[in-house]
Parts: structure tokens; C-alpha cells; sequence
């Protein structure tokens, strides 16, 4: 078992700085949960709590049903994969795997058949012999993986462990370590500032900024059902578009004008929205929600004029002024534009997230005062 429970959890430096605020947080056991946000949000001291390098100063952590707090960290059955890998460099990959199993005082056979095991599951087997210098990014990666899973922990906490390695090989480490949880059974929680890693890897995500929890939720719910214009602006690439304007309710139908601008919001989401004829919002439209295919129904258009066209590969992004606003969304690449048209795009407008200008919070998803 390797629930992880944060209790009203702060941590405040002897200089007066709050890194983490008033965390309530239950990590499930077997789940794996990514803390995402920018750096300095409170992401790795979390982790660095579960671990016991970092002080609890408020609150009480759990594991199972037991307080923490005081306990420490070789006493608390984590295993940690750091950025840096952390690898001995005077020691082969064999003696790396097997440093912490020798610090226990492991028996060598059984030392020895971990090590392989593991190595087998990573496919490094080849490599036992090598010394770190004579790897690459990704085989010094899998070899830190290496040296965690051998230690058979109940948690594995991993601090941005793949953000030193290039594009492509980061797609496939996310695959493998995917993989190697869906294998253990064990909790992972795993701290990256990639939205990308978070939304393949986790099963639910924990977005954070300035020490404060923005949104707990599986990918999904995160991706569609942003708290706040933070949370939504976070995850999306391009980053979602926001247009500014006013909420219009009349007839039992909620319209968002700017200008010359409306669009209509669908009966689903307006039903949540009625309350706030006339509030200033904030309109997101995430960039894969527009469409080009004839001309839109009403209150689905939005006309503007290309200023910048991005092939990249699969899709083309084109950034589009509307209403001296740019916005950036992504189209198929059979859609052929150059710099200077006019295009009139349709709108997914059940897709639509709607913020109040002021504070940021969805009116949607999230209870607001009117």
C-alpha cells in the first residue's frame, strides 16, 4: 500500500517564503499523478516533502494512516529520479543499479538478480559493464530508472526526469515509463512543467501556481473543463485564444458580442451562464476548434485575416487578426492560405470555456457569485 495524503500541508523558509499553501491532497495507491505547473510553483518541493528532504512546517503528510512528518527519508520506502540522473560516474552501470541494494546490505545473489531484471526490463542489459560517460542521454535515463525500480519502493517520485533529453526521445521514454507503471502496480508521482508529459502520462494531474493548487482532474477534465483561465492557458499548443467582450441573454439564448462578433453559446453551456447577462468575460477557444468547411451557421463565424501561416508537418497554424486581436489555431494541412487572406472560420462553439474577465474563474466549470 502507498497512499500519500496531504493534510492542510505549508512550507515556509526561515527568509518569510512560502513555497507551498494549505495542500490538501490524496494520492491514491497504484496512481499515477503529475504535479504540473511553471517553475517555482511548489511542484518540487512537493515532491521533495513526499521524500522527507523538505520539512513539513504546516499540516500533516501520510502515508497510509500513518503521520510522516517526522520520519525520515530512508525510512520511508521512496525511490527518487532525479533531472540531473544523479549516476556515479566512477562506477559501471551494474555497480550504479546495485548502489543502493549494497547500502542495505542486500544479499549478492539477490543483488545480482535484480540488477538483471531490471536491466532486462529496460533493455540495457548490453550496457552492465559500461561506465556513464559511455552513454547516452536516454541510456543514462533508463539506467537511473534502473537503480529506482530495483529498490522495489511502494512510491517512485520523479523530478522532471526527461526534460535533458531531446524531442523524440522523450516520446518514447514517456511510453516506456508509462509502461513500466502499468507493470508495477506501484505509485508514481512525477513533477514536469511539459503539459505534453502530463496529459500522456497521468492519471490525474495536479495543476499548481505559486504554491497554491489551481485543479485536481484526470487529463481530460483539465484539458476541457479549465477552473481558470491559468489552468486553461497552460495546457493547449498553440495556447488557447481568449477574446474579450460581453455576455448578451434574451429569449432563453446567452450570446457573446464583441464587436461585430456573436457567437452563440449552445443551450448545454448557456443553461449555466444566464445568471451573467451583461458580466465583461473572458471567451477561450482552444486552437484545433475552429473549422473551414463552407460557409458557418450563424452565430458560429468568426471572420478575420491571416497575418502569419505555420506549416508544421501534420497541420498548419495560422495566426488570424480578429477585431485587432490575434489568434493563433491550427487547421489541416489541406487547408492552403497565404499571408493577407480573409477567412471566415466556424467555431466549435459546444467547445467554448467562458471566464469572467475580472478574477479569471469559469463561469462554466467552476460556482461563481453573480
Amino acid at each position: 500500500m502507498a497512499r500519500i495524503k496531504f493534510e492542510r500541508v505549508s512550507k515556509r523558509y526561515p527568509n518569510g517564503f512560502k513555497a507551498l499553501e494549505n495542500l490538501n491532497l490524496d494520492i491514491q495507491d497504484k496512481e499515477f499523478l503529475v504535479l504540473l505547473g511553471p517553475s517555482g510553483c511548489g511542484k518540487s518541493t512537493t515532491l521533495n516533502m513526499i521524500a522527507g528532504l523538505e520539512d513539513v512546517t504546516e499540516g500533516n503528510l501520510f502515508f497510509d494512516s500513518a503521520v510522516v512528518n517526522a520520519v525520515p527519508p530512508h525510512r520511508r520506502d521512496v525511490a527518487m529520479v532525479f533531472q540531473s540522473y544523479a549516476l556515479y560516474p566512477h562506477k559501471s552501470v551494474y555497480e550504479n543499479i546495485a548502489f543502493g541494494l549494497r547500502m542495505r546490505k542486500h544479499p549478492q545473489d539477490e543483488i545480482d538478480r535484480r540488477v538483471r531484471d531490471a536491466a532486462r526490463r529496460l533493455e540495457i542489459e548490453p550496457l552492465l559493464e559500461r561506465r556513464p560517460n559511455q552513454l547516452s542521454g536516454g541510456q543514462r535515463q533508463r539506467v537511473a530508472l534502473g537503480r529506482a525500480l530495483v529498490r522495489q519502493p511502494s512510491v517512485f517520485l520523479m523530478d522532471e526526469p526527461l526534460s535533458n533529453l531531446d524531442a523524440a526521445l522523450r516520446i518514447s521514454m514517456r511510453a516506456e515509463i508509462k509502461q513500466l507503471h502499468q507493470a508495477m502496480h506501484t505509485t508514481f508521482v512525477y513533477v514536469t512543467h511539459d503539459q505534453a508529459e502530463a496529459l500522456t502520462l497521468a492519471d490525474r494531474i495536479v495543476v499548481m501556481r505559486e504554491g497554491v493548487v489551481q485543479q485536481i482532474g484526470s487529463p481530460d477534465e483539465i484539458y476541457e473543463r479549465a477552473h481558470n483561465m491559468f489552468v486553461a492557458s497552460f495546457l493547449g499548443n498553440p495556447p488557447i485564444n481568449y477574446l474579450d467582450g460581453q455576455l448578451e441573454v434574451g429569449n432563453g439564448a446567452v450570446t457573446f458580442r464583441r464587436g461585430g462578433l456573436a457567437l452563440l453559446i449552445p443551450p448545454e453551456l448557456a443553461q449555466k451562464l444566464t445568471a451573467f447577462a451583461g458580466r465583461e468575460v473572458a471567451i477561450g477557444i482552444r486552437a484545433e476548434d475552429v473549422s473551414e468547411h463552407g460557409a458557418p451557421p450563424a452565430g458560429q463565424a468568426l471572420a478575420g485575416q491571416i497575418t502569419s501561416v505555420l506549416p508544421v508537418g501534420s497541420d498548419n497554424f495560422l495566426e488570424i487578426e480578429v477585431d485587432r486581436k490575434q489568434l493563433f489555431f491550427r487547421v489541416g494541412k489541406e487547408v492552403h492560405h497565404k499571408v493577407g487572406d480573409s477567412v471566415v472560420l466556424a467555431v466549435n462553439v459546444s467547445r467554448l470555456h467562458v471566464f469572467d474577465k475580472q478574477g479569471g474563474q469559469s463561469l462554466i466549470w467552476q460556482k461563481v457569485q453573480a
